[in-house]
Order: C-alpha cells, then structure tokens, then sequence
C-alpha cells in the first residue's frame, strides 16, 4: 500500500473515531456533574404546591426532631417537663425513676416495660460521654438518633455492650478518645440524641432494686469526664411547667403553617443522604421561588396545610404503618434504619416515633379483630397466645392498649399493658395465655389478665425486645384478636 494510502487511512480512522466520541455526552459520574435546577424560572402554583407536598411528607420527621430538641433544650437543668417528661440542657440527659405516667403527651406510643431517659446533643459544639453502669442480667439499650430519626448506635445488652463511659461525637469530629473511654459513636449529623430504656418488673421489689442502677445513667460534655461514674438521684428531680400547646393527642411538633419557614435550616443542618443531592436542590428551588414571589409562598403554605390533613393524619392508622404480619396486624419495618424508605419514616414519625432498630425491638400494631372491624371498648375481646406462641425473645414482650390519639387510656387499675413484666398472669390448662380486653372486666377470676380499654375505638400494640430468629425473619405471627359474642 502506498504511504498517501496509509496515511489517508489513517486519518480516516481518526475523524471516525472523533466523530463517535462527538456524538457521546459523558455521563455524569458524581453529583456535582448533575445539572442542578435552573434559577430564576417563573414557578407556576400548581407545581409548586405538588413540590411542597413531598418536601413536607419527606420533612416532616427532620422537623419533628428540629422541634423537640429545641423545645427540650430550653430547660435550664434536668427537671421532669410538667411532672411526666425527663427534659435536660443540651448535651445533657434526664432520667425517670418509674414508668412513664400517662398523662404526658411529649411521644406518642409510650410503654410501661422501661424506664426512659431523654437527652438532646448539639455535637457541632462538642462531643458528649454517655455512662453506662453494670445492669448485670437486667434488659437495657440505649437508641441514639440522629436528626433523621435514623438510629446510629449499637450500645445495649444485644450487643454484649460492657459497662463503662461512651463518647458520642458528630460526623466531622477529629479528636482523640481520652484513656478511659469504651468506644466511640459517631452521629451522622450534628444533631444527635439518646433513649435510655431500662426494663423493670411491675412490682415494688424492682422499683426499689432498679434505683442505684438508673442513678448513674448519665450524659455530659466531654470536658467534665474524669473517669469517675457519676450519679444523680432521679426520683428528686424538681417539675418544670412547659406548655405543650396539645389537646388531647401528641403534642404539635411539626406546625404546616410554619414548616417552611424553618425547611431550610433543617436542609442546612442535616447532610443529604447518598443520592439525595438531587432532593435537596429541587427543595431549595421551591424555598428561593417562594422568598421571591409571596403568591408562591402563600401556595406552599397552603400545600402543607393541606398535606398535614390529608396524608400526614392518615399515618395514624396501623395498617399505613410497616408491612402485614399475619392476622389482621402489621409489623415495624426498616424501623430506626430508614435510609430512602420516607413512607415508614414519615408514618412512625406520626404514629410512634422513636422506634428502636429491629435487631433491638419489633412492633406489631392492629386497629380491628380478626373480622376486619375497628376495636372498641363496647365490646370485648380475647387475645391468645397458644402455648410456646408468646413472642420468642431474649429481652421481653408486651401487649398495650392505646387510645385512638396513641396514648394510654386512663383506667380505676391504672393497667395499660401486660407482658413479661407481670408476675401473676394466670395461663390456661394448655399452656395457652390469654388475654382479655375491653371496658367491662371479665370477671374476678380474670381480672390479672384483663387490659381496661375505653368506650370508644382504641389499638392494641407488641413489642419484642430482642427478638430472636421468628421475629427478625418475620415467620412469629401476631395471635388472633377475637370479639366476643
């Protein structure tokens, strides 16, 4: 071949192999060669109502937390908010030293298996230390969430947790544990916070036995850490009046009228997940039209209202919330772990907040007998366990009664649940266990087995502490709830 015929050839490749690579786009690789959403379009309403329904169902979780911790916070030391609520500063926590009492309406869903502590963290400002003291045999675990109600520790008796000082640091901390600490447990955000639960029979043996063990359940700054447990006698803590502003159900942590005005310091605070960038641009797009044209602003206003009626309240149904179980009840799922899974973020946010992650507690929750019909205390029912079919777990179980807001129904043997904490359920000939529920007592000879429900719609509600293999594969099937005639 000649040499022009080489290089003709040559050249001919070359604008070939230019000619494909000119008709190739490259594809975006990260998130920041994704094109963002153009600024200054003129929104029209419509679109800009349909976008501010989704950021307030996918917001309405970070807000709810935004709200209580600045709420909580605002106390000057650890007091019991109202005489209910364990509340302390920021970076500091506050215990009960018994059940919850069911009068308060800070969290909806509460249960009388543990006693609670609560504590807010702003770890922008600083890492915290966390004490934990020897339970011995005793159930305990303490959830820390961050501000996406997702759940960042594993600290608790399922995880052969040993006693001793924890330090709790945010997702950009570079520090150096001092000698003394367990181990470190970094939040995914700078928001954190910690449920301390702490199972207790129901007798007085336990109360008084439980005492030295919750008195040293603490958290401080890391500058106050010497090495040394510290205590606190949380049967004195004094009662701080805070207005709730709530009538009757939960207390109104996420308001739609205001939500967006506060949507984009939660954005600013709370990193986006993986794949989330895209979320967040759009979300800040909607913010930027509505500063800039009051029509819009108003339009979202109104979106949210409107979202909170119409799709936020229906959560407050069960079977909104988690995945079918088997019998008319469902289950928690992805629970404390909800990575993109907004549906059951947003619903537990409603309906029971603050879930533990599977692996340490799964829920089961039904609003009807086994006939499909709305539970009510006008009638009354039985729900058995047959034998070697109560919950299989490690920790313990329970089955409580809520009223149709989620709180517990005010009752003369003030009983809002039953479970491995009672000493004196009586079990069947069989071995079965049965418990009976409605207004009206199913007779003396029951009466250890009964679970007091209002006269009107009420829910009833498990949980499995420390579930084994049946719970966490999800094979345990709740037992029927079967009116009686």
């Amino acid at each position: 071949m000649r040499p022009s015929t080489l290089v003709l050839a040559a050249l001919c490749e070359l604008l070939l192999a230019a000619w494909a690579t000119a008709q190739q786009v490259p594809a975006a690789t990260a998130p920041s060669e994704v094109t963002p959403p153009a600024a200054g379009v003129v929104m029209p309403e419509e679109y800009a109502r349909t976008l501010a329904a989704t950021a307030y169902v996918w917001g309405w979780p970070l807000m709810n937390q935004h709200n209580r911790r600045a709420k909580i916070t605002q106390a000057p030391q650890p007091s019991l908010m109202n005489g209910t609520i364990p509340i302390a500063p920021g970076g500091r926590l506050a215990m009960l030293h018994d059940y919850i009492k069911p009068e308060q309406r800070f969290v909806a869903c509460p249960n009388q298996d543990v006693v609670y502590g609560l504590g807010y963290m702003y770890l922008d400002k600083g890492p915290v230390v966390v004490q934990v003291p020897d339970f011995g045999d005793r159930f305990w675990v303490y959830a820390m969430y961050d501000a996406r109600t997702d759940q960042f520790s594993k600290v608790g008796k399922p995880y052969g947790s040993k006693p001793g000082f924890y330090l709790v640091v945010g997702p950009n901390w570079k520090g150096e544990a001092p000698a003394g600490i367990a181990a470190v447990v970094r939040s995914s955000t700078e928001f954190g916070m910690v449920v301390p639960r702490i199972f207790q029979d129901d007798t007085a043996e336990d109360r008084r036995a439980i005492q030295p063990f919750i008195n040293q359940v603490m958290m401080y700054p890391l500058g106050e850490f010497d090495g040394k447990m510290k205590t606190m006698e949380w049967s004195e803590l004094p009662s701080l009046k805070m207005d709730m502003g709530s009538a009757g159900g939960e207390a109104k942590w996420v308001v739609p009228e205001k939500f967006f005005d506060e949507f984009g310091t939660v954005l600013d605070a709370v990193p986006p997940l993986p794949g989330e960038e895209a979320i967040y641009a759009n979300f800040r797009a909607l913010l930027a039209a509505a500063e800039n044209d009051p029509a819009i602003k108003k339009a979202i206003v109104e979106a949210a209202v409107e979202t909170e009626s119409k799709v936020i309240a229906k959560f407050l149904r069960w079977k909104h919330n988690g995945t079918p179980a088997g019998n008319g009840w469902n289950r928690s799922t992805n629970n404390a772990a909800w990575g993109v899974d907004y549906f059951n973020r947003t619903g537990t946010a409603r309906s029971n907040i603050y879930d533990n992650k599977v692996d340490e507690t799964r829920y089961y929750y039904t609003d009807h007998d086994t006939s499909g019909a709305q539970l009510n205390g006008t009638a009354s029912y039985e729900v058995t366990f047959a034998a070697g079919q109560e919950p299989p777990v490690s920790g313990f179980w329970s089955l409580t009664l809520y009223d149709k807001d989620h709180f517990f129904s005010p009752n003369a043997l003030n009983r809002y649940s039953l479970g491995t904490k009672n000493k004196d359920l009586k079990r069947n000939g069989d071995g079965s266990l049965t418990i009976y529920v409605g207004a009206t007592s199913p007779g003396s000879g029951n009466e250890t087995n009964w679970l007091p429900a209002p006269n009107e719609d009420f829910s009833l509600y498990i949980r499995a502490y420390w579930g084994r293999q049946g719970i966490l594969d999800g094979s345990w099937r709740p037992p029927t709830v079967k009116k009686l005639p």
